[in-house]
């Protein structure tokens, strides 16, 4: 018997009936398929069964949150930690199938922790250009007794060229000014609103903007790695423009799609775990009614907390 939920526990669950419905909307892959058979949909198999068998040079971006190399358990499925060189080896196993898989002007991100990030590194230089190390902190996690808090994780940003697609102007950040300078009376490099005085800043590679999804939050899961949706819209909009097709190869409980979808691009998906599937099936279905996405609004990104408004509507 499920325990009853607080009343402003919004984590997403499915019923039998719920899952029964998206799992007709799955699909597996055994031949080789072309983009149409595959555009827009959730791929419920084993990421070695398939990567073979998608279409060459099909997307515009792969965003990539493989296992880390931490024994952890995603619904029924287990990873066991390894030693660094075996993961690296495993890392590379399915890596090296991914540049078939992107256009010439194509763009990957690549997730770790402290740990497995600097082998994600040497796996990546051997097959793109290795562009930046973006590092965000996700505030969640318990405190060390004997060591510091690990509240940051890494996220490597490659290209398959020198040649590729980054929106500066999609990505930057709206931040509070504290400190108004005017100059003949006028405000320098900011503007007053009705919310306050704020700058349009560009984003650097150290990400202190993110909330990882909570209790509270529509997008939240019980996955256990689960990725903000504005994270990933950072990286979508910075890397991609609309109507591209967004590639994840660890799809989890489907952030990657379902941000894709409300920023206007095409998606293709593929998880090993049927619930997680059903999740990314149930959160793509809401994202028809409402394309929202927490922290980004108005064509911008707030600095964290610094949008009334849109807290107050996400509470309601």
């Amino acid at each position: 018997m499920k325990k009853e939920k607080a009343p402003y526990n919004r984590t997403l669950d499915l019923t039998d009936n719920e899952t029964v419905l998206y799992s007709t909307k799955l699909i597996s892959v055994k031949e080789q398929v072309s983009l149409n058979e595959i555009l827009n949909k959730t791929i419920h198999q084993d990421l070695f069964s398939v990567l073979d068998l998608l279409p060459n040079a099909f997307c515009d971006l792969i965003f990539v949150d493989p296992p880390y190399n931490l024994h952890k358990k995603f619904n029924e499925l287990k990873f066991a930690q390894m030693e660094d060189e075996e993961y690296e080896i495993w890392l590379d196993s399915w890596v090296s199938k991914l540049p078939r898989l992107m256009k010439g002007n194509a763009s990957i991100y690549l997730c770790g922790d402290w740990k497995s990030s600097p082998g994600l590194y040497n796996i990546a230089k051997k097959y793109f250009h290795v562009q930046n190390r973006i590092t965000w902190e996700r505030e969640k996690g318990r405190g060390a007794k004997a060591n510091w808090k690990n509240c940051s994780e890494d996220i490597w940003f490659c290209t398959k060229s020198s040649s590729y697609v980054f929106n500066l102007d999609a990505v930057k950040t709206k931040r509070k000014v504290l400190a108004p300078y005017k100059e003949d009376g006028k405000p320098k490099d900011w503007s007053a609103s009705e919310e306050g005085n704020f700058r349009l800043t560009s984003p650097s590679n150290i990400w202190t903007d993110i909330t990882v999804p909570f209790w509270s939050m529509p997008e939240n899961t019980d996955h256990p790695t689960q990725k903000p949706e504005k994270l990933l819209a950072k990286i979508i909009l910075a890397s991609s423009n609309e109507g591209d097709v967004v590639f994840d190869p660890f799809l989890g409980s489907g952030t990657t799609s379902v941000t894709a979808k409300k920023l206007k691009r095409n998606y293709v998906g593929i998880e090993a775990d049927q619930f997680y599937c059903c999740l990314a099936e149930k959160r793509l279905a809401a994202a028809e009614k409402d394309n929202s996405i927490q922290g980004f609004s108005g064509e911008v990104f707030w600095e964290r907390n610094s949008l009334q408004e849109q807290k107050k509507k996400n509470w309601k």
